[in-house]
């Protein structure tokens, strides 16, 4: 699973669309069950998977329970794993990054930045790699080890 993550107009889709020109796109509609469509991609295709914001936005509309949210995108990230696993599928997630703005004043609006952010690094840490976009172009995060590497 790889994760490409940046701000709006940042470049996200055009550079996953040229590293994995073949791949089939699918984007995450509020109530719609994974299976409705997990089920039909193809063995070993690449699966690139959009609209998290929008998903996340709408889950919160109807969970007023923080917990409740975060277990809703384990879930999720379990059962694409699993697919990722059965049907041998490269997963890439399209992430928006919504943390290096200003704070909203509106608490429904701070509530979906902080779980936004919760949620990116869940995603982050089932990842083989996570790319941060900005301007068209990828840079590669990697961990910092206990030993002071990293960045």
């Amino acid at each position: 699973m790889q994760c490409f993550i940046g701000g709006a107009c940042s470049g996200r889709r055009d550079l996953v669309d040229e590293r994995f020109p073949e791949a089939r796109w699918h984007r995450l509609a509020p109530g719609q069950g994974v299976a409705d469509w997990l089920d039909s991609v193809p063995v070993g295709a690449t699966l690139v998977i959009t609209g998290w914001a929008a998903w996340l936005s709408a889950t919160l509309a109807e969970d007023h329970d923080d917990d409740g949210v975060r277990a809703s995108w384990r879930a999720l990230l379990e059962v694409l794993a699993a697919a990722q696993r059965r049907q041998g599928l490269e997963l890439v997630l399209i992430l928006d990054e919504m943390g290096s703005g200003i704070v909203p004043m509106a608490p429904e609006a701070r509530r979906l930045r902080d779980l936004n952010g919760w949620l990116a690094q869940e995603v982050a840490s089932r990842c083989t790699a996570v790319w941060h976009v900005r301007h068209g172009l990828a840079r590669r995060l990697d961990r910092v080890d206990a030993s002071g590497g990293g960045w």
